[in-house]
């Protein structure tokens, strides 16, 4: 018989005689990642089958209610790590929405700039350092002068904008 190598360990193996286009060894990680990637592959292509299956879960959870109340008590080892968990993966999405928020202004050019360094900059994407403005608008103090003035009689310079 003909020696081939497995897809995901790259060992060389013999084929089974009953199954002659054997891609993956015998091995038992193999075999499970081998099952894993058809059941992936047959949910995504499958609409019936991914509807069975979904019946199926939805069943289970009906029999059983009080499954995971029980768990949490029996498990409070696992509530601490999967709420630790739960936390990581909600900071890395506020900084994944960060990092991919690209509303900008386009105001006018400032030599202001600020750097803003905090916990977690280092899961941006590419790890990119971005520079920000940061613009300060004050109210001007209020005019005396006669009330009757239309917006075109105003003097130049009445609003203004400065960086800080």
């Amino acid at each position: 018989m003909d020696e081939r190598r497995c897809r995901y360990c790259q060992k060389v193996f013999q084929p089974s005689k009953y199954q002659p286009l054997q891609v993956v060894c015998s091995e038992k990680a193999c075999q499970q990642r081998r099952r894993v990637e058809y059941r992936r592959q047959k949910l995504t292509a499958d609409e019936e089958y991914r509807q069975v299956c979904q019946d199926s879960s939805r069943k289970w959870r009906s029999r059983n209610r009080d499954y995971w109340k029980q768990y949490r008590e029996k498990h409070p080892d696992a509530v601490t790590r999967n709420r630790d968990q739960q936390q990581a993966r909600d900071r890395k999405q506020r900084l994944h929405d960060l990092a991919n928020n690209t509303s900008v202004l386009d105001l006018k050019r400032s030599a202001a700039s600020i750097w803003l360094l905090r916990a977690g900059a280092e899961d941006l994407a590419n790890n990119n350092s971005v520079s920000a403005q940061v613009w300060v608008i004050e109210p001007l103090p209020r005019r005396i002068g006669p009330g009757s003035e239309s917006c075109k009689q105003q003097r130049a310079g009445a609003f203004s904008v400065s960086a800080g």
